[in-house]
């Protein structure tokens, strides 16, 4: 049986600099690494995962995100995929997850803010089941761009984990092709 190159795992204060590195890759309008260290040490309501590589030729962080445990709302706050990395199913597996812990946490929907221009996440969300549900007009402080609101109505295990199991075989089959073509250095 073929073993994904990536297990999910809490994130941690170590991982913050590999975290940055993507942030800043990925993002026009990123967060600090001191909000990383405030989100994992001194917010009750934040949980953060990544996706840590356990392949020594690959990047040790290749995805993170988070869920804010608000009421009864799962609320992502961030998620990115290191970008050498995207479009190759991290994203939705590990957006997945954060759908599963939110609703661990007793949340019943989920919701994300996301850029109006970002039409890639927007497809993601919507094949995962989020819907457009209103604008933050001039929310993003680097150009003034709208988000558009998104939400997942409901937050079922049994649901989450059907998609999960849908995206696996998925995933099996690109990351061993991928492999295949440039095996791991053996240390």
């Amino acid at each position: 049986m073929f073993h994904l190159p990536f297990v999910l795992d809490e994130m941690t204060l170590e991982d913050i600099p590999a975290i940055m590195s993507i942030e800043r890759r990925v993002f026009t309008s990123m967060w600090t690494s001191g909000i990383y260290r405030r989100e994992l040490t001194a917010n009750p309501w934040s949980h953060y995962r990544v996706l840590r590589s356990r392949q020594a030729t690959l990047p040790p962080i290749l995805a993170y995100g988070g869920v804010w445990q608000m009421d009864k709302s799962a609320h992502i706050p961030t998620i990115a995929t290191h970008p050498e990395y995207q479009g190759k199913g991290l994203g939705g597996f590990l957006l997945l997850h954060l759908l599963l812990l939110g609703e661990s946490l007793g949340c019943t929907e989920a919701t994300l803010e996301v850029r109006a221009s970002n039409l890639p996440a927007q497809k993601l969300y919507r094949r995962y089941g989020f819907e457009v549900v209103g604008i933050r007009y001039r929310y993003y402080n680097d150009n003034g761009e709208d988000a558009l609101i998104m939400t997942r109505a409901t937050l079922v295990q049994e649901e989450i984990e059907a998609e999960l199991a849908q995206l696996r075989p998925k995933l099996q089959q690109h990351w061993q092709a991928a492999l295949q073509k440039h095996p791991p250095i053996m240390e």
